[in-house]
């Protein structure tokens, strides 16, 4: 294993033996807001299939994309998530967040499946929009009486740990050739299919 993406397995592997600590580490407070941030990405196909998809892409693309991409999902996710735990989200983009979600891992099997090898310049902007509407997602439906602090950091790091399992599966089978072409399969049709029910 390359020393890249064995450096990136056993930060996985420590921050997921982390998590749960540091769910509980919150129980005591006025609501176990980290505990609901971290569970949503979790808890929700259309998100958990997204963010492991946008880190399998950082991978195929390779170079800076490896980290950029997941970054700049990370940083629009949360400025959406702040719109939708704040109310300040205009109805628009409201009503567009289901779809668009749902849209996001549909569009990332499509271009993996095409090739997916796109200028990082048209890839992070991408996955910001796309990021912006998982925020939404996230921010609207943040349990009252929560810590938004706790809850998007949550969130936020939930979403870290799926985009490195998508980087490190991504990196693991990166020399096979046209893997790229057949996860981008797999990724849009399971898009599609909760897109059907």
């Amino acid at each position: 294993m390359p020393r890249f993406t064995s450096t990136i397995v056993k930060c996985l592997l420590v921050l997921l033996a982390l998590l749960p600590g540091f769910a509980l580490a919150h129980e005591g407070h006025s609501s176990t807001g980290f505990a609901f941030g971290l569970a949503h990405p979790l808890g929700g196909l259309d998100h958990l299939l997204a963010m492991v998809a946008v880190g399998f892409w950082a991978a195929h693309l390779g170079g800076q994309a490896r980290w950029q991409l997941p970054l700049v999902f990370v940083v629009a996710m949360v400025l959406g998530g702040t719109l939708g735990i704040t109310g300040l989200a205009a109805p628009l983009l409201l009503v567009a967040t289901e779809p668009m979600v749902l849209a996001s891992s549909v569009v990332i099997g499509v271009l993996l499946a095409s090739s997916g090898r796109i200028s990082l310049a048209v890839a992070a902007p991408s996955c910001a929009s796309f990021a912006v509407f998982h925020g939404l997602a996230h921010g609207s439906e943040m349990p009252m009486g929560s810590s938004a602090i706790g809850y998007a950091l949550g969130f936020a790091m939930a979403t870290v740990a799926l985009h490195g399992v998508g980087l490190v599966a991504g990196l693991g089978v990166r020399f096979i050739p046209g893997i790229h072409r057949l996860a981008g399969g797999f990724i849009t049709l399971c898009g599609l299919a909760l897109v059907a029910t």
